[in-house]
């Protein structure tokens, strides 16, 4: 196997806590090594777990020349003496020898300094911010359809968030087989298509009903989420997520969709479906249907006996929040 044209960087901090982008990243870095060394080994290990006699033993150079790559997990919780010893290290790292910094970019002042200490050693930087604006979403998709291959567009890359949800490794793989199934072309029709029966059965379409008063068809839809094994925290989510949107256009006012959405952080056509599921929403009642969701929430992740049972409490508790004048 001949050596690629680039030998990997010694040092590379990957910044941010997109978990999806970080672990990428990280494949990304231990493939890098063995097109250098077919035999390299990856090794991954907690900065809070690690002494400094244990980072050198990590980073002292092989007898046999073996390239390796060391990656240090959450880097912003380290403390003084570990982001000492890391610091020291990156001024003159060991031949053969990756080093990946996972850090969220927060943190105690120790784990700060080491990005500061990271980029004075010109180490590779990858940045992987949290993707929480609807515009960065959007462009994820449309950039794991190029990423695949494929062509779309904005329509498409809305629908498909529509279908899915907003779950990025969903969101990639459902992009991925789009454009290995459409032979690239990922149009709103394909998706339809492809997803027919599925955005039916999504927490998202769920919550668009119970947000908009329709108790009965809201359960339905959660029953036949429920058949086809739909998790109840994604149901959950979902409610959650509608009613803080037209909590937050209905606190909005009337104006213009585009000046709201600018205001918001929300795309325009999401401004203007949640302008239409707020007539009948009165300020009370949006005080009680988020304190449903938050209720809601803890009762899938545990507290319930019966997560589906606490679903449907919560799209009939819903329905009364909205009738609250």
């Amino acid at each position: 196997m001949k050596a690629p044209a680039v030998t990997p960087s010694a040092l590379q901090l990957v910044l941010g806590d997109e978990e999806l982008l970080v672990e990428r990243a990280v494949h990304a870095a231990a493939e890098a090594a063995r097109l250098a060394d077919p035999t390299a080994e990856t090794t991954r290990v907690k900065v809070t777990d690690l002494t400094g006699p244990e980072l050198a033993e990590l980073v002292s150079p092989s007898l046999f020349a073996e390239r390796r790559v060391i990656v240090l997990e959450g880097a912003q919780e380290a403390g003084k003496d570990i982001a000492a010893s890391i610091a020291a290290y990156v001024k003159e790292p060991a031949d053969g020898v990756q080093l990946v910094v996972l850090h969220n970019g927060g943190g105690r002042k120790p784990g700060k300094d080491l990005i500061a200490a990271l980029k004075s050693a010109n180490a590779q930087v990858v940045e992987c911010p949290k993707i929480t604006k609807p515009g960065d979403r959007e462009a994820f998709v449309r950039n794991e359809v190029r990423r695949a291959g494929g062509k779309t567009d904005m329509d498409a890359v809305r629908e498909l968030i529509e279908s899915v949800g907003s779950d990025l490794r969903e969101l990639a793989a459902a992009a991925a087989q789009l454009v290995a199934d459409t032979n690239g072309q990922v149009t709103v029709e394909a998706i339809r298509r492809y997803h027919r029966g599925r955005a039916d059965v999504t927490g998202f379409a769920v919550a668009e009903k119970a947000v908009t008063g329709d108790v009965t068809g809201a359960l339905e839809m959660l029953r036949w989420a429920m058949q086809l094994g739909v998790p109840h925290v994604l149901v959950a989510d979902a409610l959650a997520d509608a009613v803080r949107t037209v909590a937050k256009v209905a606190g909005a006012g009337r104006a213009d969709p585009f000046r709201l959405s600018s205001e918001l952080g929300m795309p325009a056509w999401k401004v203007r479906k949640a302008l239409a599921q707020s007539r009948g929403w009165h300020p009370a009642g949006l005080v009680m249907a988020m304190q449903v969701v938050a209720d809601v929430n803890a009762d899938v992740k545990g507290v319930a006996v019966d997560a589906g049972y606490a679903l449907e409490r919560a799209v009939l508790r819903l329905a009364e929040a909205r009738r609250r004048a």
